[in-house]
């Protein structure tokens, strides 16, 4: 009770206007949004993109042509290369020894063919909740995304990445009646509902159970489709790791639109029982998507936006927290976490200008992101400490690239908050985890620095 009083007093201070705007301070704020260029823009790691975007260009093409059934030249980053291209150094993971990955298509209930990957560990228990991550629009395939798809592999859960339609290598078009239906609904945020819960069913498949596609929203069915390219050895009949997946715990995260589909997946479904929320939540009841909220909620967000330009005054403290206010209001566990100088690529890992990022934010997305299915889906005991921690409010790594050397990660303009039941009994509430409330805790059951390249490049070995 003390600790939510005490927090509760924390939000009214955020929330009260700022006596001045420090442009100063802003300008070392915004600065941040340049830090992830050190991690790619060194000449080894530009050779390495090129060279590795050259083959892609040229396996895309040959894979076009060996399977002419399939249009994805159309789209954007079809090429897998140079934006498109993801964190390189996550490439060979399954040759590197660092986990298990396999390629996969399937059909979407509007016929279109889509295209995406199956991830998980040797080492592990034989049955482990599964995620699958829904990407944003147009710019982003699931390249941008292997980031937490490995970790949270390395964390004990079966996880399965994709291409949207229209996006990276998944068709452009559907089939028949529903030809345009997934294409342009990309302007409405259709295809990342649809296909978010195609690809849950394609999740949950196995031998016993193969995929079929739901019927279109046109009421055609595309299931023969699928079929026959099973058949022809093209299409995978069902999750190649499916008897791995525990269908009882099942956790969605999504970013930018892919971050509205899943927030509002999460709360229809009945299936699945957690949400992440990148960039960011959104209040599925509103508009009447949901009839409740029901799955516990974490959203990101940032101080700057898909263009980041700096601010000339300064932004709602509560602006972002919408969505989750309301989560707390229907006594569902939630948090949201904005990035101090951070951007909409956090989340996306773009080696290319002018997708600025700051250095650390990808890993502070790790972490909370980890933990909370850690929580939510496996009912770990562990995850609350990592939740509660304040490593991110004086971070070593942070307060090294950082203008002003500030090592606290959390936005100083916008209020950070969580609010969540402890596995060990009692509530948590901070309306302002930058400053800290009653309860966090510096020791998390993590020693040193936080890294989600050094968690998914870690060997996979058998116990």
């Amino acid at each position: 009770m003390l600790a939510a009083a005490a927090c509760a007093a924390a939000a009214v201070v955020m929330a009260a206007p700022a006596a001045a705007f420090d442009s100063r301070s802003e300008q070392r704020n915004f600065s941040k949004v340049a830090e992830r260029f050190s991690d790619w823009g060194a000449p080894a790691y530009q050779f390495d993109l090129l060279s590795e975007s050259a083959q892609n260009f040229l396996d895309g093409l040959a894979t076009q042509a060996a399977d002419p059934e399939r249009l994805f030249l159309t789209d954007l980053c079809w090429n897998n290369g140079l934006a498109c291209a993801g964190d390189i150094r996550l490439n060979g993971w399954q040759t590197g020894g660092h986990g298990r990955v396999e390629p996969v298509l399937y059909t979407a209930r509007s016929g279109a063919t889509i295209s995406g990957h199956v991830w998980m560990t040797r080492r592990g228990p034989k049955r482990r909740p599964g995620i699958v991550i829904t990407n944003g629009s147009v710019q982003a395939p699931e390249q941008a995304y292997w980031w937490a798809a490995q970790t949270l592999a390395k964390a004990g859960y079966v996880v399965l990445t994709w291409d949207p339609q229209n996006q990276g290598r998944s068709d452009t078009l559907g089939e028949g009646d529903d030809t345009l239906g997934g294409a342009l609904s990309q302007l409405t945020g259709e295809t990342f509902h649809d296909g978010t819960q195609d690809a849950i069913d394609f999740l949950l498949s196995g031998a016993k159970e193969p995929y079929c596609p739901r019927p279109g929203r046109s009421g055609s069915s595309h299931c023969d489709k699928h079929q026959r390219r099973v058949a022809d050895g093209r299409n995978a009949a069902a999750n190649p790791f499916g008897r791995f997946v525990d269908e009882r715990h099942i956790g969605l995260a999504g970013h930018s639109f892919g971050a509205r589909g899943v927030s509002v997946v999460s709360q229809q479904d009945k299936r699945v029982d957690a949400v992440v929320a990148w960039d960011n939540l959104a209040d599925a009841t509103a508009g009447g998507s949901a009839k409740r909220l029901r799955a516990p909620a974490l959203g990101f967000s940032n101080d700057y936006a898909l263009l980041p330009t700096p601010r000339s005054k300064p932004p709602d403290p509560l602006g972002k927290n919408g969505a989750s206010l309301a989560f707390s209001k229907a006594r569902v566990d939630t948090a949201q976490l904005n990035i101090r100088g951070g951007t909409h690529y956090e989340y996306s890992y773009i080696a290319m200008l002018p997708f600025a990022a700051t250095l650390r934010g990808i890993d502070l997305a790790s972490w909370y992101t980890t933990a909370w299915f850690d929580r939510y889906l496996k009912g770990d005991r562990s995850a609350d400490r990592r939740l509660l921690t304040r490593r991110w409010q004086s971070d070593a790594q942070g307060r090294a690239v950082d203008a002003a050397g500030d090592g606290n990660l959390f936005s100083d303009t916008l209020a950070s908050r969580m609010d969540i039941h402890l596995k060990r009994g009692g509530r948590f509430r901070c309306e302002d985890l930058r400053t800290g409330c009653p309860g966090m805790r510096a020791r998390d059951g993590f020693g040193g620095d936080y890294s989600y390249l050094d968690i998914a490049l870690r060997p996979d070995r058998r116990p």
